[in-house]
Order: C-alpha cells, then structure tokens, then sequence
C-alpha cells in the first residue's frame, strides 16, 4: 500500500502582512434519525487531537503558494483527520491569532490569518499521514464547544452553526408523496412518509417488506422502507 504523506516545511508557505496564512475547515455529518432536530442536536463535527493535550482542535494549516484557500482547507482535513468531503467554498470567517509557540510573544512574529470552512464529511480513511500525532473524535456541538481549544475556533463553530441554520431555513418544505393513478411513489431516500389515502373498496398497501390492508379512509405512515406503493 502506498505511503500517505503529509507536506512538511515552510518553503510554499503564504504570508500576508507579515502573518502566516492558514486554511481550515470544520468536518461535519448530519446524525442518521435527528434530521427534524435543532442544528446543535442533528449535527456531529469532527475534531483532532493534538500530543499531550486534552483539549481539540479543528483540522488547519499553512496555505501554500500552489495551492487555492480551498485545496489547502480539503488538503489539512485529509492530513490530520483522514477524511474528504464537499467543502462549502463560502468562508465561516477570517480570524487573526498567534501560533501555539508564540502565544506571549508580543511582536509580529508569529501572527496568523486562518480562514476556515465547513466540510461535509463523505469519506473516513482508515489511516492518514499525520495519524500518529493526530487522533481524531466525532462530537456533538456542546461537546466540541466544551473541548475546542482556542477561542476563535470557538467563534469559528458559531459561524458555522450560522451558516447551517441559514442554509437549512432556504430549504423548501418537505411535501407529501404524489399520488398518481391511486399509486403513491416515494423515492428510496425518504425514511418517513405520511399519505392521506381515500379508500372505497378493499385494497392493500404494500410497504417491503411488509404488508397491511386498508378497508376505510386511513393515514398511512411508512417508517424506513421505501420504496412503497399503493396498489
């Protein structure tokens, strides 16, 4: 199997007002069953350790010169948490803050501008390049505030419950299943449909893998098996 390398050295490294350049990201799924729950509860994000710490941080790095803001964000996610997945390419913010060896230092030196993004999480390795300094852990939002590190990563998940609140209230409202012909179609990735379904002779509502019938005006809800038909 190939070795998994991450980048080492400074050599590409983007600076910009005498401050170091970095791209991050916040890796996140939404969790199976909690799709109708608030932001804080349906969402899990991932967060990496680093030696010697208890605390987490995001997935981050120096941007370098052959690379954009994004493949630089998508590049530190694979390196030290071992995932991939789409990025949203609207920044959560631009935060200004010291390095972790410079933290009392007052002069420049050691100043940084990170730009972070939220990632949805489609691909988990089993190993990555930086996976020996680098353990990684699913947390709920409360959690990952609790144990975040630095407070502008703090800051950084605010905006990035923002921007997921923002999106989801642009979603359109779920509707109920066509009904065509007395057939009620779902397609194979709704979970939970509700049918008001007329009914004025017997007929039998097949839901694989099981099967009930119906003899009066009924609200039929399938739970988890899609797809289903009214014959």
């Amino acid at each position: 199997m190939a070795t998994l390398l991450a980048r080492r050295g400074r050599h590409r490294q983007l600076y910009e007002d005498n401050r170091r350049l970095v791209s991050g990201c916040i890796p996140y799924k939404v969790r199976k069953g909690y799709e109708e729950h608030s932001i804080e509860d349906r969402l899990e994000v991932l967060m990496v350790s680093t030696p010697n710490r208890s605390d987490l941080v995001f997935p981050k790095g120096g941007w370098e010169n052959d690379e954009t803001v994004h493949e630089a964000a998508r590049r530190e996610a694979f390196e030290e948490a071992g995932v991939r997945g789409n990025l949203n390419e609207i920044q959560l913010g631009v935060w200004e803050f010291r390095s972790k060896s410079r933290q009392a230092v007052s002069s420049l030196e050691g100043g940084c501008r990170g730009y972070m993004f939220a990632m949805e999480v489609t691909e988990e390795l089993d190993t990555w390049p930086e996976q020996e300094n680098h353990d990684r852990k699913w947390l709920d939002i409360r959690e990952a505030f609790h144990l975040c590190r630095y407070e502008w990563m703090k800051d950084a998940l605010r905006a990035f419950l923002k921007q997921m609140d923002n999106e989801r209230q642009q979603q359109p409202p779920s509707q109920l299943p066509p009904k065509i012909n007395n057939q009620v179609v779902v397609d194979s990735g709704v979970t939970i449909a509700t049918a008001i379904i007329p009914v004025s002779d017997r007929q039998v509502v097949k839901a694989a893998p099981t099967t009930c019938s119906v003899t009066s005006n009924a609200i039929i809800t399938f739970v988890a098996a899609p797809p289903f038909f009214l014959l």
